[in-house]
């Protein structure tokens, strides 16, 4: 196989990284077509979406280790009665 030219193999490349692009993003979509499903599984009519989005977000910031550490002792202070939902 002859020696490619450096014209040649930017333009090949520029194809593989393209086809990348194109693989992270379908990636990343099915990722939050699966969490979003997930979403759907909790009542969050008590939430506005405003309250929903912030929270989400903020907890996306943290990471979810930390929001979940910061989370759970409120859980059980505030709601001393009130049965926690089942965590997969």
């Amino acid at each position: 196989m002859p020696k490619l030219t450096e014209r040649q193999r930017l333009s090949e490349l520029k194809t593989k990284q393209r086809k990348l692009r194109e693989e992270i993003e379908a990636a990343r979509l099915s990722l939050r077509a699966r969490y979003a499903a997930i979403v759907q599984e909790f009542p969050v009519e008590s939430l506005t979406e405003r309250e929903l989005r912030e929270l989400v977000q903020l907890s996306i910031q943290l990471g979810g280790t930390t929001a979940i550490a910061a989370l759970k002792p409120l859980l059980d202070t505030q709601s001393p009665g009130r049965k926690p939902l089942a965590l997969r």
